[in-house]
């Protein structure tokens, strides 16, 4: 943003708007934007109130409130004067100053917002795909519109910016209006399901011009290179400095902003930014969302409409078909068809079929048992009484192999000491079981500080490890390196 004096000033043309006698003001500025459209920019006094009293509305209104009303709208800049001395004929009349009006150009901008204002309801939003395969065509024109000239660059970035423009609006105009209040309680009626396949086919048919035009348009954004973007730039920027204009005063810096500014937001609505989604896939989802909320919203009123259904021709016919019956037994038979069972009673089991036909009938299978148990918390299942079986035998048994296999293990390592001492680096192959006593023999010695520790069998020993010499351990299942450790018994310290 630029600060400047225009910016910050009050806009006094606007307070025709919202004055005391609103109403007179607006229609008199209303009768100068008329005539302005059909190029009768001056209107005098006499023509302002002939045309104000021409409707009925203003039957009572005076010349003199006319003229007050005029001079009010000068002095807020809406209207222009100029003292017209073509048809004076006298001094008198030049004093008593006949003017002519006309309206400023703030007004006539004022004037055409209103009227958008006021036809926003008439005109209403759409959804244009044809706006996009115009824009389309025009990105694809950038590599061969660089070397035209500037007045036929002008127009093509005119009708690109406008179609963009209108896209913008015309989209973000019509998702509103369908997310309005109003839509909302209007899709809870029972009319909304007589056009929600038109709205439905019109969303779809949007979506499929987007599929067809943003991709390529994406494509061709991303594939020009700067050079060409800043030579249009260039020729747009030159163009509009060519434009004579009057109390307006337009730099290259503010314009080549403008034009870099609006193709930066196309670019980005259709690229996407700093790795974010662009707007035309927000406006993909959003669309698909409205369109499933419009389904959702179709399926809950027919599902409303259906439970709300007369059922009295359904009854009459169930009625009909109980009178056929001939007897208490088919009626029986009917009402079983009809209403179900009155107390249906359900069995589920783990049960072995023979066969696993569906068209088997239950009383062809071979009938089996069924243990039932009760459904309520407290039951609980009896447990079987055992008496307890004398193990003495057996316990003896399983000592005995125990002490056998400690002496045989005891027996080999005392095979591996060696003069009061077992060294790892002269040993035999060990079973596992033998390489692990030795190993917990090492492990116990670690943890003491001083390296000594006692076997199972009451021996102390000390270990003593070398840590600059490794040796090799070899077991039937493997070998491991490990470093050169003795382990020294108590009695040869």
């Amino acid at each position: 943003m630029q600060v400047s004096d225009k910016l910050i000033k009050p806009l006094t043309e606007a307070k025709y708007l919202n004055a005391d006698n609103v109403s007179r003001y607006r229609c008199i500025m209303r009768i100068f934007f008329e005539n302005y459209e059909k190029l009768r920019y001056w209107l005098y006094q006499e023509d302002v109130y002939e045309q104000m009293i021409a409707d009925p509305f203003w039957a009572d209104y005076k010349i003199e409130q006319c003229q007050q009303d005029l001079a009010m709208l000068t002095e807020w800049k809406n209207l222009n004067t100029i003292q017209d001395t073509k048809k004076v004929s006298s001094i008198e009349e030049f004093k008593n100053k006949k003017y002519r009006y006309q309206m400023s150009e703030y007004s006539v901008e004022i004037e055409r917002l209103v009227l958008r204002l006021e036809n926003l309801l008439v005109e209403g939003a759409s959804l244009e795909p044809t706006l996009l395969e115009r824009i389309r065509r025009n990105v694809e024109k950038i590599p061969d519109i660089a070397v035209h000239d500037k007045d036929e660059v002008h127009t093509w970035w005119d009708d690109l910016n406008n179609d963009f423009v209108r896209l913008n609006q015309n989209y973000q105009d019509y998702i509103r209006d369908l997310n309005s209040v109003k839509s909302e309680e209007m899709m809870h009626t029972k009319e909304f399901l007589v056009f929600k396949d038109r709205l439905i086919e019109y969303l779809r048919s949007f979506i499929k011009g987007l599929q067809r035009n943003v991709g390529v348009i994406e494509e061709c954004l991303r594939q020009q290179e700067e050079n060409r973007l800043n030579q249009i730039f260039d020729k747009v920027v030159e163009y509009e400095l060519s434009i004579p204009r009057m109390d307006t005063v337009l730099t290259r810096q503010m314009i080549e902003q403008n034009v870099v500014g609006r193709y930066q937001s196309m670019y980005d609505w259709f690229v996407g930014s700093e790795g974010q989604e662009n707007e035309a896939g927000k406006l993909f989802d959003v669309t698909n969302d409205i369109i499933r909320r419009i389904t959702r919203y179709a399926a809950a009123l027919s599902e409303k409409n259906a439970l709300g259904a007369n059922r009295k021709e359904e009854y009459k016919k169930v009625a009909e078909l109980f009178m056929r019956c001939e007897d208490l037994s088919q009626a029986h038979k009917m009402s079983a068809m009809v209403f179900g069972m009155e107390k249906p009673f359900h069995v589920s089991a783990d049960s072995i079929r023979e066969t696993d036909s569906i068209n088997k009938g239950v009383y062809e299978e071979k009938p089996f048992c069924i243990d039932l148990k009760p459904r309520v918390r407290t039951y609980r299942e009896k447990t079987k009484r055992s008496s307890i079986v004398e193990a003495r035998e057996k316990k003896i048994e399983t000592r005995r192999k125990i002490i056998e296999r400690q002496k045989e293990e005891m027996r080999k390592i005392n095979e591996l000491e060696k003069d009061g001492m077992i060294d790892f680096a002269e040993l035999p192959v060990l079973e596992p079981g033998i390489r692990e006593i030795l190993l917990k023999w090492i492990s116990d010695a670690l943890e003491s500080a001083d390296f000594s520790a006692r076997t199972d069998d009451g021996r102390t020993y000390k270990l003593y490890k070398s840590d600059s010499e490794t040796c090799v351990v070899h077991c039937d299942d493997g070998n491991f390196t490990m470093p050169r450790m003795r382990l020294v018994f108590d009695e040869n310290v």
